[in-house]
Parts: structure tokens; C-alpha cells; sequence
């Protein structure tokens, strides 16, 4: 079972966060999501535990309990929806015909 887990410690690491699902039965993968630019991590990760009660009961024992002074958030990870991962279109704004100024702009 994938299992998310949010709202972690930054200065968290992968080895303790998969010591501490661990005590729930065994993992395969624990995963801190970390920012490409700056390198520090998101502020969430995902750890995997092929047995399912094992997973739910590390859930509900972990989900709601402190990390390090963070109240942390665990619960069963859902698919990402297709698309739901596009950019959001821009918005531009119509130029006015023949005026030279933008829709919502003040004139001074």
C-alpha cells in the first residue's frame, strides 16, 4: 500500500521516516519529495508497505501524532487524476480595438 505522508519535518530524512513506519511491519520504499531548485524538501513523502493491515495500522497510529514538533498527516496515497497536474493557462488581457490600452488598466 502506498501511504502519504505530509506535513513532515524539513529537516527530516529518509531513513528515519522508514525506521519509523518500520515499527508497523516492513517497507519496501520511503520517498521525501524534495524541490528540484532549492533542494529542500516539499514538506511531504510517500513510504510503501506491502502488507495492508500492517500499512492501515501504521496509519492510524501514526496520522495526527508529532514529528520532531510538526503534527504530522498519514493516509492511504490516491492516484493523481489525469490532468490535474497541467500548468494553469495564463490569463491575458484583450486590448481594447483602436484604443492602445488594456481592459482594466487606469488611464492617467
Amino acid at each position: 500500500m502506498d501511504i502519504y505522508v505530509g506535513s513532515i519535518p524539513f529537516k527530516l530524512k529518509e531513513t528515519e521516516l522508514k525506521a519509523i513506519f518500520e515499527k508497523y511491519g516492513e517497507v519496501t520504499s520511503a520517498k521525501i519529495i524534495i524541490d528540484k531548485i532549492t533542494r529542500q524538501n516539499k514538506g511531504f513523502a510517500f513510504v510503501e508497505m506491502p502488507d495492508e493491515e500492517e500499512a492501515k495500522a501504521a496509519i492510524e497510529a501514526l496520522d495526527g501524532s508529532e514529528l520532531e514538533g510538526r503534527v504530522i498527516n498519514v493516509s492511504k496515497s490516491s492516484p493523481v487524476k489525469a490532468g490535474s497536474l497541467d500548468k494553469p493557462k495564463k490569463k491575458f488581457f484583450k486590448k481594447d480595438e483602436g484604443k492602445g490600452s488594456f481592459k482594466g488598466s487606469k488611464k492617467f
